[in-house]
């Protein structure tokens, strides 16, 4: 009699890879998590993490409080991704981690850039990197939902832009500038005869979240889905090995953002994020209400919005310096 050897159990990190991709985490939040479980097991010197608990989770986390100096979303990132280990791949509960170091939660004001300076800083950019940074101030995206932007979320005739799955996973309407429409339409055009390309080549694909692949077999192929800002060059997706058209590469607009503000000769530490900042801002400055600027941001409490209104107020609240007052 034969014996049939008992199936493999996937290797750790391999579970948790599918745990995410089960329950549709982004490939960024994989990559975050599957690097802060590594870090977590080599931390105890490679233990496997059936054989800890709280008291070793407690450690790591004390650890890159007290000895690292993480920021508050840092240690809440690491946090969340050993607790996802358990609860979702070892399927094990813990008791309450009462003994963590908690980093501090410095708050911040934000870095915003006066209309001049934006423009100051547009002007040394081209091509698709400056596109995309126009917009981000234009329409006050995320830099990562600027990238993932598809074809059928730009609504020309009503001058709207949805943002599907921005940050918590919600869905959101924002407006889409007039001065944009003519540089927009134009860059789609390029665009499309690049995906008809593709297609005449038998490729054409892009990638589709929540299985909607299987769902609408043809859609990867629709004009609708492509991205509207499409990588130069055809790459692997680590999720299937299949080769698609990525989106643009969000390192190249960093890269060049930070040398057009150096170009520009501006000090402030500025990145593409502040061009959401100053959207922002400057809407408020306009005298448009928080309310509505809260929208257009998709920020769930207007507490998250008010950080802006420190701009409205002149240095030191609106109090007139005694030393302005001698003259």
């Amino acid at each position: 009699m034969t014996h049939t050897p008992a199936p493999s159990q996937p290797r750790l990190l391999d579970r948790v890879r599918n745990r995410l991709r089960v329950r549709h985490y982004s490939i960024r939040t994989e990559e975050a998590y599957l690097g802060w479980i590594k870090r977590y097991i080599l931390f105890h010197g490679k233990r496997h993490p059936e054989e800890m608990g709280a008291k070793e989770i407690e450690a790591f986390l004390t650890h890159l409080a007290a000895d690292r100096d993480v920021a508050a979303a840092t240690q809440n990132q690491a946090k969340s991704a050993i607790l996802f280990l358990y609860r979702e791949v070892l399927a094990l509960e813990l008791l309450w981690l009462d003994n963590v170091i908690q980093a501090k939660a410095r708050r911040r004001v934000s870095v915003v850039l006066t209309e001049q300076e934006v423009q100051l800083a547009l002007s040394r950019m081209r091509g698709v990197n400056r596109l995309i940074a126009t917009l981000l101030y234009g329409a006050g995206l995320r830099l990562m939902e600027a990238v993932r932007l598809r074809v059928k979320d730009v609504e020309f005739s009503r001058h709207e832009i949805v943002v599907r799955s921005g940050k918590g996973d919600k869905d959101r309407v924002t407006m889409l500038p007039g001065a944009l429409v003519v540089e927009l339409q134009n860059h789609l055009n390029q665009v499309l005869a690049l995906h008809q390309s593709d297609l005449a080549r038998g490729g054409g694909t892009v990638y589709l979240p929540h299985a909607l692949a299987r769902k609408y077999q043809h859609a990867e192929r629709e004009w609708g889905w492509q991205y509207v800002f499409p990588a130069a060059t055809l790459s692997l997706d680590p999720r299937d090995g299949m080769q698609r058209r990525h989106h643009h590469d969000e390192r190249s607009l960093q890269r060049a953002f930070r040398q057009a503000v150096r170009d520009a000769g501006i000090v402030k530490p500025a990145t593409p994020h502040t061009l959401r900042h100053s959207f922002a801002t400057h809407l408020l400055q306009g005298g448009y209400d928080i309310r509505t600027v809260q929208e257009l941001l998709g920020h769930k409490d207007v507490q998250t919005t008010m950080i802006y209104t420190h701009v409205l107020n002149k240095g030191g609240r609106g109090v007139v310096s005694p030393l302005d007052s001698l003259s």
